[in-house]
């Protein structure tokens, strides 16, 4: 077969895969050959940029024939390291994706001359059109790129007979050429500039067009925010389907269809994490602006969100924690006051009552101290019975139970109860002799919901001493009322030959065991 059938046959293949009509191969007007013989070069890529056909004004300027070229890489063929090889993927990738012609005004570009010419590499300079070709669908499936080699007129400039004369009509071709790709360098430049900046915002922006919402561009920000899923170039319910039907998206199209600046503060937005498919809501302040063109038509919407979730979770604790202090401040009055009416009732010695109510203002004091250091989150009941608080020594005391965190409300109500029992046995119980000990015990018992019990035993007083110790004052009072009352648990007393025995049990709603 010779080169003419060879060039025929290849022509008619790609000719016939992009809608040349059928039974034509030998009729009035062939296609494949109508390419071949066209003066300009000509070749088309498919979306791998492989070549699939070249005309013969094509192998004549890049000096290669078609069967050195058809099914390579383009840029394999005619490698260039510089950044016009970037240039020139660029503008058939564009007529690709976006199915619209795409040029280039001017670029120097390199390529090899082969070793019967002389070898080595050559500097020219193109001007290129990529025009792409649709399927039925609309789809571009190759491009065909028209080239015209311009180096002789950019030679013109700078040496021979046209060195310093008017320009002729083939140089002020070559200026305007310059011109418009300087022009659109520089474009690019500002762009990338553009896209630049609005990507490394801090605050998340996004550009819809279109009635779809289809993604123009998307900063660095809101990529993150939505789980760096792809949607430049995407219809919104496609790249991010579960805000449809969300306010986000209504918000959107509002924005364009009235034409105006459309803000909302505080928008829930339900987003599924791509990882592990949790729905996570985010509260976020949007503010919609319409995008018009030349015209003065609305086609899109410009989107800046900023994501207040924490902001709006920290402003939400810290009233929470406002409210719990107003409710523990007038709780704790409200103690103090108990104590201040129960301690003062009649005293018989108001030394001795003022001292014994500073005392449990004292004790009030140190659980209070207790909880700001664990941030009023739990009291460890063992803190209840330091000795060296009680102003007792530790080595009198006795203890046997697991380590239990109680809940600030039980732990002030105990703190005062274990207060009593203190100074009671400091006043008339085990402490006010020499040889006299604790021993404390606590256990947690489920049963009729979770309660603590709890025994406080005294050794080393006879009969007559520990019965001394009951008399009714306002000590044994505010111990049932607190154990009784508050709590709603129970008291009980027994009076062994030795010392003094009180068992208590107190309901406990809140309570993390947290020994061994």
């Amino acid at each position: 077969m010779n080169e003419t059938q060879e060039t025929t046959t290849g022509a008619a293949d790609w000719g016939e895969t992009i809608g040349a009509p059928s039974g034509q191969k030998n009729g009035a007007l062939d296609f494949a050959g109508v390419f071949d013989l066209g003066t300009a070069p000509q070749m088309i890529l498919d979306r791998d940029l492989c070549f699939v056909a070249v005309n013969r004004a094509y192998e004549a300027v890049t000096m290669r024939g078609r069967e050195d070229l058809v099914g390579k890489n383009l840029f394999e063929m005619f490698p260039e390291s510089s950044e016009a090889e970037q240039r020139l993927k660029l503008s058939i990738e564009t007529a690709f994706s976006t199915a619209q012609p795409d040029t280039i005004a001017l670029i120097p570009y390199e390529i090899s001359r082969p070793l019967d010419r002389g070898g080595g590499r050559e500097l020219r300079y193109w001007s290129a059109s990529h025009i792409p070709i649709l399927d039925a669908e609309g789809e571009a499936v190759y491009v065909i790129q028209t080239t015209n080699d311009v180096t002789d007129i950019a030679r013109m400039k700078t040496s021979g007979p046209w060195k310093g004369q008017v320009a002729t009509a083939e140089l002020a071709l070559w200026r305007n050429a310059e011109n418009v790709e300087s022009a659109y360098q520089q474009t690019l430049a500002e762009n990338d500039e553009f896209h630049r900046l609005f990507s490394q915002a801090p605050g998340m922006i996004v550009v819809f067009e279109g009635s779809d919402l289809i993604a123009t561009f998307v900063s660095d920000s809101f990529a993150r925010f939505v789980g760096d899923r792809p949607m430049v170039a995407r219809p919104l319910a496609e790249a991010i389907p579960e805000l449809e039907g969300q306010d986000f998206a209504a918000v959107l199209r509002e924005a364009i269809e009235r034409g105006e600046t459309t803000i909302r503060e505080g928008m829930p937005i339900m987003l599924r994490r791509p990882s592990d498919n949790l729905e996570v809501v985010s509260l976020v302040d949007i503010f919609c602006n319409p995008v018009r063109d030349g015209d003065g038509v609305v086609y899109g919407v410009f989107v800046q969100g900023v994501d207040r979730t924490e902001a709006m979770r920290a402003a939400h604790h810290q009233r929470m924690l406002m409210d719990e202090l107003n409710h523990r401040v007038k709780n704790t009055l409200a103690t103090i006051q108990s104590m201040a009416r129960q301690t003062f009732r009649n005293p018989v010695d108001l030394d001795a009552a003022r001292y014994a109510f500073e005392a449990r203002i004292m004790a009030l004091s140190r659980v209070h101290n207790i909880l700001a250091e664990r941030r009023w989150e739990a009291v460890p009941l063992t803190a209840l019975f330091c000795g060296r608080s009680q102003a007792v020594d530790p080595s009198r005391i006795t203890y046997r139970g697991d380590e239990y965190l109680l809940s600030p409300r039980t732990g002030v109500a105990l703190a005062i109860v274990i207060h009593e029992l203190f100074a009671n046995a400091r006043q008339h119980g085990a402490f006010s002799r020499p040889d006299g000990e604790v021993q404390i015990s606590w256990e947690f018992v489920r049963r009729e919901g979770d309660r603590l019990a709890l025994t406080w035993r005294e050794t080393g007083l006879s009969l007559n001493e520990s019965a001394s110790g009951l008399r009714p004052g306002f000590g044994l009072r505010i111990l049932r009322s607190i154990i009784e009352g508050e709590l709603g648990g129970t008291v009980a007393l027994d009076l062994p030959a030795d010392g003094l025995i009180c068992r208590f049990e107190v309901g406990i709603s809140e309570v993390a065991n947290v020994g061994p």
